[in-house]
């Protein structure tokens, strides 16, 4: 016998425990935590309610309030190692985020026992081993054949493989001389490069490989693997053209879109959600500093969301999350994402908008917001949001100063009085 008593043995084993463990109501007010949760959880919350599990990963994982709400059972499991991408220093983007597993499961009507436990070498280990299976695939399954064609400095064609009329079907011979913008049709609505932009990057780096939608002759789609390889003189100092090699491939099965859309989709919204976001961003600032061209970014805030939650609850708050995410979606150009960042925040990233464009799609996307209606029992629910916009030329290419920009001029829309898109002193006077 330790002489202890059976509580004394609990708070044991709670600290010693070697994940987080966090017991809270519905609500998400926390009455028990220890010391591993707290690691976790305390850097998460920055200067929102740290005794408030929901509020403290808002920022990071809006989506479990909404978990924990749609679980109608009195007791039972309502995520198990659901993930939560954390991003503690967007300036070092060099590092892989943290990722934590969060399980939650209710014990009563109103009591949740929740754990949490860091997975990120699990997680890196698992893209490592994912970019290998991809690769392998590419190289062993489902090729068809291969057609080539070269093309000159200037964007004509030079010449065809008997493969090219097979997979296409043009005319090998009827091709020659014709601008390859012309010709071949690439279906860009997944924010793949442009042919020229290919042969840009190409110029540059020697070569670029991209895998996407391509259109036959016809008009079908096909799923497409494209190289561009430069081809210079023997002293490798003269660029001389360009050989591009296309082949038809099996594009990825329904298992591995649905796995996609998992990684990558707002559990509540369907949008983009704050990782995708992050790692989109990344990838077309790159290509802002290899192409030069306008890149924007449009941040919105709902206004007064919390008088929505208070008055109208959090079911009736989820509703209007997925209609602005809705709404705002069918606004969107065919290369732009739009993206849940936390709580009520979304953002919209779009390349080639410059100032402009950006202005518009912003207002266009106040008024949808302002004209949505949702009846409740408490009446009828309308809503307003502020945003702001920014472009990574004003930003020097950081991203982070492009983040910081636009939620300034954010919240410069909110102290001018609300429902309202940013304007530049100069417009607004």
């Amino acid at each position: 016998m330790s002489g202890k008593s059976t509580e004394e043995e609990l708070l044991e084993f709670l600290y010693a425990c070697p994940v987080g463990l966090i017991e809270c109501d519905l609500a998400g007010e926390i009455a028990l935590i220890n010391p591993h949760a707290m690691q976790h959880l305390l850097p998460l919350a920055g200067g929102r309610d740290a005794g408030n599990l929901f509020a403290a990963l808002e920022q990071h994982a809006p989506e479990l309030r909404s978990l924990a709400t749609a679980h109608e059972a009195a007791t039972g499991k309502v995520c198990d190692g659901h993930r939560i991408f954390v991003d503690l220093a967007p300036g070092q983007r060099e590092k892989p985020p943290q990722v934590l597993a969060c399980t939650m499961v209710k014990l009563g009507a109103d009591r949740l026992m929740v754990t949490l436990s860091d997975i990120s070498q699990q997680v890196l280990q698992e893209e490592r081993l994912r970019q290998a299976d991809t690769w392998f695939a590419t190289l062993l399954d489902g090729v068809h054949d291969y057609a080539t064609l070269d093309i000159d400095t200037d964007g004509r064609i030079v010449s065809t493989n008997e493969c090219f009329m097979r997979q296409t079907g043009y005319d090998r011979m009827t091709v020659v001389g014709c601008e390859l913008a012309d010709v071949l049709d690439a279906d860009n609505s997944g924010g793949d490069l442009r042919l020229n932009e290919q042969v840009s990057i190409a110029s540059r780096d020697g070569w670029h490989l991209q895998e996407g939608w391509q259109r036959r002759a016809d008009g079908e789609r096909y799923w497409c693997q494209r190289l561009v390889v430069a081809r210079s003189d023997g002293t490798a100092a003269l660029l001389t053209g360009f050989s591009i090699v296309l082949r038809d491939v099996l594009r990825r099965d329904a298992a591995a879109e649905d796995l996609r859309r998992l990684l990558t989709c707002d559990h509540l919204t369907g949008a983009s959600n704050r990782r995708h976001f992050s790692q989109v961003m990344e990838r077309e600032q790159k290509l802002w500093r290899e192409l030069r061209q306008s890149l924007s970014l449009v941040v919105l805030d709902l206004d007064h969301f919390k008088t929505v939650n208070d008055t109208f609850g959090h079911p009736t708050g989820d509703i209007l999350l997925r209609r602005v995410a809705e709404a705002c979606t069918d606004l969107l150009p065919p290369r732009g994402i739009f993206a849940r960042l936390g709580g009520e925040e979304f953002g919209v990233l779009l390349p080639r908008y410059n100032q402009q464009q950006a202005a518009r799609l912003a207002e266009d996307m106040r008024v949808a917001i302002e004209n949505l209606r949702i009846e409740t029992s408490r009446g009828t629910l309308q809503a307003t949001a502020s945003l702001g916009y920014a472009m990574l030329d004003e930003a020097d290419g950081s991203l982070d100063a492009l983040i910081a920009l636009a939620d300034d001029r954010l919240y410069a829309a909110k102290r001018a009085g609300r429902n309202q898109v940013f304007k530049p002193k100069a417009e607004a006077a």
